[in-house]
């Protein structure tokens, strides 16, 4: 197919840069090629071929492959064939990627259907650097393959070529990173150029090789000092005599620095890592279970108390295209606010990995004191109370009672998971919480509906005197069967409901473990539209509520007494779940007062209730006795209590 004229003035003008860059005196520090994935609908894969040298890159597509072979690595070696649907590839017939290159890391990332995919993983460099990577000649244009291919985001071609290459050649490493030292506008984040004011302190991964040697006894190695830090050095690292003993084929352990890598840094916003992270290993071994840890010293700056901070690990085995940093085989010992201690039995990756979302609770073990007695305390009340409104049910015909016995039994159901759910996720772990977050989640929804009809039925008996109230059957299909919908939808998009870490202030590196909803962004968004939404309607409409019963009644005799109108507030309170209001309060200076307050109110909730009916039944029999007042007073207390109660 002969080219086009535009397309021969596009090249001769990306040729003429290249001529430019290559006459200059400065080497690239990397490259980024982006474009189009032009594909058909179906199963997609990424087919990898890398070796070392500086041959060169090619980056071909068809209607189901995407391809990167090559030799421009100093020591990643990979061939890999990777399944693409699970990325959600499959239902776009364009998928956007870029592909960037990092000679002084030796590292290698594709970016495509909004997933950063690693190909060569963050290494030290030894003597020589592929760089340089100019784009030769395209192949023919075809129906599937790369359209709109960019180079640092000039356009090299918008038509569609099967193939894009591209020509490297070998540069010193030490002259390379000096460059990216003085270089203003370097910067390792993929697609990015920062201008910076100062030169870079660490564009390089600097590397330690220890020899072990018969009868080793341990070593300690240091990372280079940072800029303008002469005191001591970043990172210390103390390897054992154990590894010693763990290596069966080499004697060689090595020991990488990287610094300011943003790569490591991707992830939840919720955390972030330190500057410095580590990379341990023995080459051509894999050793785990290190009968003695090796230490590693991070020295960083002040991290607040609010934060908790955790040594981390990336397991690349288990995820080798996706950071994924875990706490597995770690121990975290903190010596102040600016060195982090972390004692590790295998070898990989290493950092310090800081909490900024949630923060940690104060008080946390008193309100877990409070909560596990008031949730046990709630359960036998709620039992009571429901062995009392059965008994109650049998001789009186109140229409309120399944209404009262509806929430009792939602309310000790609750009780019951929330006071078991630490055990269930310290001895089942997450497979378990999958399970018990839901059911808790169902449970809390539940209650909330169960109060949310003790404020509609409250109003009807007030309001809609004349009128039948629903049926029966209609207030527990509102009140069990529809709280189960969400609880189902979310259940079958998954990541929703699992373990939960609750981290406490005083004590960050021992968190309280319950089942419950994860901190992800999707359950976040879960529990705004299904808890906090259904509670702002609820507390709302209770307290709307209060304040009619309140017109209804104020006038009364028995309003005067306080014990009557006493009971009659408060108990109304615990049946509408206005206590619940009090998670909106959450604010300083009374952020403690109000989480102590609402934890005691909403954990005795079930005891509170029962109280209220004993006292309310207590009250019925002191009305009934001629001799405490006339008929007719006591009468009318018994009607306004019954019909509220």
């Amino acid at each position: 197919m002969e080219r086009q004229p535009t397309d021969n003035v596009k090249v001769m003008f990306f040729l003429i840069s290249l001529l430019f860059t290559v006459g200059s005196s400065e080497n690239d520090l990397f490259l980024d090629f982006c474009g189009t994935w032009r594909h058909g609908k179906g199963s997609l894969s990424l087919n990898i071929n890398l070796s070392t040298g500086c041959d060169g890159l090619s980056i071909s597509a068809n209607e189901s492959t995407l391809s990167i072979n090559g030799k421009i690595t100093a020591q990643c070696r990979r061939s890999d064939v990777i399944p693409l649907n699970k990325f959600g590839l499959d239902s776009e017939e364009d998928s956007f990627f870029c592909l960037f290159w990092e000679p002084l890391l030796d590292q290698l990332q594709l970016q495509i259907g909004g997933h950063s995919l690693i190909l060569c993983w963050p290494d030290s460099v030894l003597d020589t650097c592929c760089t340089d990577l100019s784009h030769g000649s395209n192949t023919a244009e075809a129906k599937y393959g790369i359209m709109n291919g960019m180079v640092r985001n000039d356009i090299v071609n918008d038509k569609i070529h099967m193939a894009y290459n591209f020509g490297g050649i070998f540069t010193k490493c030490k002259e390379l990173c000096d460059q990216a030292r003085q270089d203003s506008t370097y910067s390792n984040t993929p697609g990015e150029a920062v201008k910076r004011n100062q030169s870079i302190e660490h564009p390089c991964a600097y590397r330690s090789e220890v020899e072990m040697k018969e009868g080793f006894r341990g070593f300690d190695v240091t990372s280079p000092t940072t800029t303008g830090e002469t005191s001591e050095p970043t990172t210390t690292i103390h390897l054992p005599p154990a590894l010693k003993q763990a290596a069966k084929k080499n004697n060689n352990a090595v020991c990488t620095f990287f610094h300011n890598n943003s790569f490591f840094q991707e992830g939840p916003k919720e955390v972030q890592i330190l500057n410095d992270v580590v990379e341990i290993t023995v080459t051509d071994e894999i050793i785990t279970d290190l009968s003695e840890p090796i230490k590693i010293g991070f020295h960083h700056n002040a991290i607040p108390k609010m934060h908790s901070r955790k040594c981390v690990s990336w397991d690349t085995r288990k995820d080798p295209l996706q950071v994924n940093w875990l706490v597995d085989g770690c121990e975290t010992q903190q010596r102040g606010p600016k060195h982090t201690d972390c004692l590790c039995n295998h070898l990989t990756y290493f950092t310090v990995l800081v909490q900024l979302e949630p923060r940690p609770v104060r008080h946390l073990l008193a309100l877990t004191a409070i909560t596990y007695l008031g949730c046990a305390v709630s359960v036998i009340s709620c039992i009571a109370l429901i062995i009392f409104l059965c008994r109650k049910r049998g001789r009186s015909k109140e229409q309120s009672i399944p209404i009262h016995l509806g929430l009792a039994v939602s309310l000790a159901f609750l009780s019951l998971l929330f006071f078991l759910t630490g055990v269930l996720a310290n001895v089942g772990g997450e497979s378990v919480c999958v399970w018990v977050g839901a059911l808790l989640h169902y449970a809390l929804l539940s209650s909330f509906s169960w109060m949310g009809i003790e404020v509609f039925n409250t109003f009807w008996l007030v309001y809609m005197v004349f009128s039948p109230s629903p049926k029966l059957y209609t207030w527990n299909l509102v009140g069990f069967i529809l709280p189960a919908v969400p609880v189902i939808i979310l259940a079958a998009i998954g990541d929703i409901y699992g373990l939960r870490e609750v981290v406490p202030s005083d004590d960050i590196s021992n968190p309280y473990l319950m089942c419950w909803m994860k901190v992800t962004n999707k359950a976040l968004l879960a529990h705004v539209f299904t808890n906090m939404t259904i509670l702002a309607v609820l507390v709302s409409s209770g307290f709307v509520m209060l304040f009619l019963v309140y017109r209804q009644i104020r006038t009364r005799d028995e309003w005067r007494q306080n014990r009557v109108a006493f009971l009659s507030i408060w108990g109304l309170s615990c049946l509408f779940g206005t206590t619940w209001g009090l998670t909106f309060l959450d604010f300083e200076p009374l952020s403690d007062f109000i989480l102590f307050l609402s934890c005691i109110l909403n954990s005795f909730q079930g005891f509170l209730l029962m109280l209220r009916f004993c006292m309310l039944d207590w009250i019925r029999k002191q009305a009934a006795c001629p001799g405490l007042g006339s008929t007719s007073t006591g009468s009318t207390r018994q009607h306004m209590l019954q019909e509220k109660s």
